[in-house]
């Protein structure tokens, strides 16, 4: 079996958020940090090359294959910001509906800036994911 590419790893995350070149998505990605930080009560840690993650959790899947992953996180990227904070364990359309311009993938939450979306909802979403996360990987 290949080696998981998404692991913890030893660089620094003020380090890799001070080293983007957009300022927007600089700022942008201390907001998030400090945000989820206060929120998981975690440190942050960079998973693979570009996630910013909070917290970590074991998983196997039915087929037997186990890792481990961070339990809340977002990654600057060039074009957009991804958070990792959707599940699809519960209805978040309401919440969705509300938070502004953003699209959505399996897991993921995709917003350009965070100027674009209300802070108050995005914060719910995490709190969310947190408790959800906190249920089926207790601490």
């Amino acid at each position: 079996m290949a080696e998981l590419k998404t692991k913890a790893t030893e660089v620094a995350p003020a380090d890799f958020i001070a080293a983007l070149p957009d300022a927007t998505r600089r700022a942008d990605a201390e907001t998030l940090l400090a945000l989820m930080e206060r929120l998981t009560g975690e440190p942050p840690r960079m998973w693979g090359p570009s996630i910013v993650g909070f917290g970590k959790y074991r998983y196997k899947y039915e087929s037997s294959r186990e890792g481990e992953m961070c339990r809340i996180g977002f990654s600057p990227r060039k074009a957009e910001i991804v958070l990792y904070v959707l599940d699809g364990a519960g209805d978040q359309s309401a919440a969705l509906a509300r938070l502004g311009k953003h699209k959505t993938g399996k897991g993921c939450l995709y917003i350009r800036k965070l100027a674009d979306v209300d802070m108050e909802v995005l914060e719910a979403l995490v709190r969310d994911k947190i408790a959800r996360m906190d249920a089926q990987y207790p601490r």
